[in-house]
């Protein structure tokens, strides 16, 4: 099949494209892993799930259900085409568009576009511990997906560990569900957090419900915290090793852990589109290169936590400037994104002042001892990356041809950022001068027999 538009992404950026889109009587298509739109933030659990709304989603609830049920209702009136569970594991671009390799339901497929939307979102972002290679560690996206589509907390006695409004999000959600949380540990001590306030306050709601949610943890949360080691047994964890904001050494036990600090942007799919990238000092990773609509390429458009991290509300903003990039630029009427890019304006302020506020903690990074587990794809150490280091220089991708880094199932995804700062403080170089990890088709795993089904 060929449509005009592809639309990869059925999260908050990917509803606002079609939106914008069907408004001006297009039919884009729509691609998504899930098998209901709305994305991670407002993932939607099965059907007959008993928890409300308020509860899966608290004060954004209105949002969530707005979205869904916009979504839904272009999709039953037949004004996109929907492909839930479906993958887009490679794309080849031309001069006049190009074609998404697929995997979903009914195997490997095709499908071409003359233009194409990314919208694929971002996922944890996570420092490895001394033993999170354990079995009941989790990134903290992963309890809150067990959270929203299945009501289960994972674990009986948690600890959530890292830092970033996410962190503080988890711990609500779960305390609200009833789950014990022995204890939040955000890396971030106290005077950096009020470091970032100034910036922040761009967006004075949001920040003072953060603060609410937070004072509600109580004794449970702890800022400057040092993570020293997840102690496991082969069942799981046992206890997580921590220091306080004195440096006064700490155990607190539990039966299972979920690590996080902020997001990693989803960029796969747009680098091997053409895209190019620029090294973030602020967020400390490798973000899209593109225009405040999301233009990247010619015919490509970026949009959502992919392209900016933002959040939620700044994905859908996105979302709907980069459906209004594409219809002016295929010559169809488009409202003028001008008050749509000063909100923007706003929001990065906003996101720039959580990034100082609660910062990639690389210090920790660079001294993690030789025995840690870096990679947990292919059990690969930290010390066995300073000597692939040793002898092939600091090079991401030749680091990673010595060493197997990020030549797992997840291709990097949450190994590749911290396998940076250790080659380039074993090197004395810096990150940027590392480089990136280059993607590889396919983008996502894909089974051998689809694609042999041919």
């Amino acid at each position: 099949m060929t449509a005009r538009v592809v639309i990869v992404g059925a999260g908050p950026a990917g509803i606002r494209a079609a939106e914008a889109l069907v408004g001006a009587g297009l039919h884009p298509v729509v691609l998504d892993e899930g098998e209901r739109a709305g994305g991670q933030i407002y993932r939607r659990p099965p059907a007959g799930f008993t928890r409300s709304p308020a509860k899966l989603y608290g004060s954004e609830a209105g949002r969530a259900v707005a979205l869904h049920r916009l979504f839904d209702r272009m999709a039953a009136d037949g004004r996109l085409t929907h492909r839930p569970r479906t993958s887009a594991i490679a794309v080849r671009t031309n001069t006049a568009g190009g074609t998404l390799q697929l995997h979903g339901p009914d195997g490997v497929g095709e499908v071409g576009f003359d233009r194409l939307i990314v919208a694929t979102g971002a996922s944890d972002r996570v420092l490895p511990v001394l033993g999170w290679e354990a079995p009941g560690v989790y990134s903290l996206g992963a309890a809150q997906i067990a959270l929203k589509a299945q009501g289960v907390a994972l674990g009986r006695r948690i600890v959530l560990a890292g830092s970033g409004p996410l962190l503080t999000l988890v711990a609500s959600q779960l305390v609200k569900a009833g789950a014990e949380v022995a204890a939040v540990l955000d890396t971030s001590p106290l005077a950096t957090q009020l470091s970032g306030l100034r910036e922040m306050a761009a967006r004075p709601g949001l920040t003072a419900r953060g603060a609410a949610m937070r004072l509600r943890l109580g004794r449970r949360y702890h800022a400057g915290a040092t993570l020293d080691e997840i102690v496991a047994s082969p069942e799981g964890p046992v206890a997580m090793l921590w220091r306080d904001a004195k440096g006064r050494p700490q155990r607190t036990t539990c039966d299972a852990v979920a690590l996080g600090w902020h997001l990693r942007a989803e960029t796969h799919l747009a680098e091997l589109a053409g895209c190019g990238f620029d090294y973030s000092d602020t967020w400390a990773q490798w973000l899209p290169r593109a225009d405040p609509q999301g233009r990247a390429e010619d015919r490509l458009y970026l949009a959502g936590d992919g392209l900016r991290l933002l959040g939620a509300d700044g994905a859908e903003l996105s979302g709907r400037l980069a459906g209004l990039a594409c219809l002016a630029d295929l010559g169809l009427p488009a409202a003028d994104p001008a008050p749509d890019l000063k909100r923007l304006a706003r929001m990065l302020r906003f996101a720039r002042g959580l990034a100082h506020a609660f910062p990639w903690p690389a210090a920790a990074l660079r001294a993690l001892p030789d025995a840690t587990c870096l990679c947990r794809c292919e059990a690969i150490t930290a010390g066995a990356l300073r000597e692939a280091a040793d002898y092939g220089g600091a090079e991401a991708n030749r680091a990673k041809s010595l060493s197997r880094v990020g030549m797992g199932r997840c291709q990097g995804r949450y190994c590749a950022l911290a396998a940076a700062e250790i080659v380039a403080s074993h090197a004395g170089t810096a990150v940027p001068e590392v480089g990136r990890l280059r993607a590889q088709a396919p983008v996502r795993p894909c089974p051998i027999g689809a694609a042999a089904q041919d």
